[in-house]
This record gives C-alpha cells, sequence and structure tokens, in this order.
C-alpha cells in the first residue's frame, strides 16, 4: 500500500516467479563467492549505501540489500543452513569471490572514513559461517600476496642455513689445505 496525495495505491505483490528467480540468484551467488559479509546497514541513506556500493565495486566485491525470506531459502539451497540464524532485521550482504580479507578490509575502510556505522552481523567464509569477530580479524589479514611472500621466506631460511652448515667443514678443509701449501712452500 502507497499513500501519496490523499490517495491510497495498492502495488502489486512480487510475484512468484520473481522471487524464485531472486532465490536462485541469491543461492547462485551464495555458492560462488569465497566469502559473504553480513551487514545491518539500518541509519544509512540510499547516497550512503551506493558510496558503499562503489567503494565495494573498486575491489570486485558486489552489496546487496536482501529479504530475509528470500535469503534463507537460498541459504538453504546452497548448503549454509547454518547460516539462517544470522539473517535477522535489514541485511545486507557483501559478496567476495576473490580476496577472502577484500569485503572486511574495504567495509572498515568506508566505516572510518565516513565514520558511519555499519554493523557486521556475521559471515560465510568458504562454507563456514564466521561470528562478527571472527569476519573483524579477516580485515587484518594480510594479502594474498603477502602471505605467499612471508611463507616462501619461511622455506627459504631452513634451506639457506643447511647450505651454510653444509659449506662450513667444506671451507675449513680448504682452510687447514692451503695453510699446509703455504707452509710447504715456505719449506
Amino acid at each position: 500500500m502507497f499513500h501519496g496525495a490523499g490517495r491510497i495505491f495498492y502495488l502489486p505483490r512480487a510475484r512468484k516467479e520473481q522471487k524464485a528467480e531472486q532465490v536462485e540468484l541469491l543461492t547462485e551467488k551464495l555458492k560462488r563467492a569465497k566469502v559473504a559479509v553480513l551487514t545491518d546497514y539500518r541509519g544509512l541513506t540510499v547516497s550512503q549505501i551506493q558510496d558503499l556500493r562503489a567503494k565495494l565495486r573498486g575491489g570486485d566485491v558486489e552489496y546487496r540489500v536482501v529479504k530475509n525470506t528470500l535469503a534463507r531459502r537460498a541459504a538453504d539451497a546452497a548448503g549454509v543452513a547454518a547460516l539462517q540464524s544470522e539473517l535477522e532485521g535489514p541485511v545486507a550482504i557483501a559478496f567476495g569471490y576473490e580476496d577472502l580479507a577484500a569485503p572486511s578490509k574495504l567495509i572498515n575502510e568506508w566505516v572510518r572514513t565516513t565514520r558511519l556505522k555499519l554493523d557486521v552481523k556475521g559471515g560465510l567464509v568458504e562454507g563456514r559461517v564466521f561470528s562478527p569477530d571472527q569476519v573483524k580479524q579477516l580485515a587484518d589479514l594480510p594479502s594474498r600476496e603477502t602471505l605467499i611472500a612471508q611463507l616462501l621466506g619461511t622455506l627459504q631460511s631452513p634451506v639457506g642455513q643447511l647450505v651454510a652448515i653444509m659449506e662450513s667443514p667444506l671451507q675449513q678443509l680448504l682452510g687447514v689445505l692451503n695453510a699446509y701449501k703455504i707452509k710447504v712452500e715456505a719449506a
């Protein structure tokens, strides 16, 4: 029902086909996303939500306001029924398809720069439901490239130590032979 200029207009209800399409779309997004961060968008204006969407889109993250009943059906269809308990009140979902930490980092960055309130309600990371605190910890993770560099550094360190240990007796032997050579030449 819509009130406007003293008149009451009855808006048509969404058809079952439209709802089924929305559930199908959400199911596909939940299955495809590596991470989904659930937020409570209460208190934000439409322009603020659009600004957040633009910020997230820059990091290959999609932000959608969802209807809980449809999102619950999609969660069930995607095999993540445990997510249903998180779908209470106004919910928007940030879907990340590449970097696990990107949605959390970008949301935290947006909140910091705008000084607006956007509560994280929980999330889904590679099929596992995360608490709000766990989702916030994702934002503290270094990038994938940094993690790989750290891993390589850790793996190279023992190899370098092994090479140094193996070279040490050889260098000592060369030192003894060189000293003997000098002694023989002097005599």
